[in-house]
């Protein structure tokens, strides 16, 4: 047994084992907006005893809930506003969620690649056909206008031919202004009833006029040089 094929084996039961153990301990319920509005106040006074440890946790319970495409991820990200601030807050959340998403996408690419293939083939064609025509523009347009699941853009990127530090950077960009929005209502936590409640229309129609801006720019910009020739 050759050593990427022992990998992979190993990556696929160390994964099917952790999201068993999620499922199975019914671990969800941790990640709900009842529990966290409940435990709010221990996990802050847990904060200021030990700050360095409980980002140091929350990062990893981040990066292993993303990386493993378990549903908690807004959770997580108000949680990081309520405990942390909106400063502390974003950075913290910002690294965790990237970081998360560039490891769903080379779990993605290098061990679920058929399964991948044959749960979201058809979401492919279309994400394949814009990463060619737009190349990088394209992931920050879809990281800015939620017209796919933040997981599924993970798992579908990693069968795509842009490498990985490309889809970390441009999804740390592209993801910032979204998370800003939740980490700032984290911090009214009190005050949310839904999840649905925290984006307005309006506000999506901002995300949708920022995606959008630099293919325009782009046009704009391949439109006048073609004049020019």
């Amino acid at each position: 047994m050759n050593s990427n094929l022992l990998k992979r084996i190993v990556l696929i039961v160390a994964g099917s084992a952790l999201a068993a153990i999620f499922f199975a301990f019914d671990l969800q319920q941790y990640l709900t907006l009842d529990y966290l509005k409940e435990s709010q106040a221990r996990f802050a006074d847990l904060y200021q005893a030990k700050p360095v440890l409980v980002i140091g946790v929350y990062m990893a319970i981040y990066i292993l809930v993303t990386a493993l495409s378990l549903p908690g991820a807004v959770i997580l990200t108000l949680a990081g506003g309520a405990l942390f601030g909106l400063v502390t807050g974003l950075v913290v959340v910002s690294f965790s969620s990237t970081i998360g998403a560039t490891l769903a996408c080379f779990v993605s690419r290098f061990v679920l690649r058929d399964w991948v293939q044959k749960k979201f083939g058809d979401k492919l064609a279309t994400i394949n056909e814009g990463v060619a025509r737009e190349g990088a523009f394209y992931l920050f347009t879809l990281r800015l206008i939620p017209v796919f699941p933040f997981f599924v853009i993970n798992l579908v990127m990693g069968l795509t031919k842009m490498s990985l530090f490309t889809f970390y950077w441009v999804s740390q960009l592209g993801m910032l202004a979204g998370t800003a929005v939740f980490v700032n209502a984290g911090k009214e936590l009190a005050k949310i009833d839904s999840l649905s409640g925290i984006l307005s229309p309006g506000l999506i129609g901002s995300f949708v006029i920022l995606g959008l801006f630099p293919l325009i720019v782009k046009k704009l910009v391949a439109y006048i040089q073609g004049r020019k020739k």
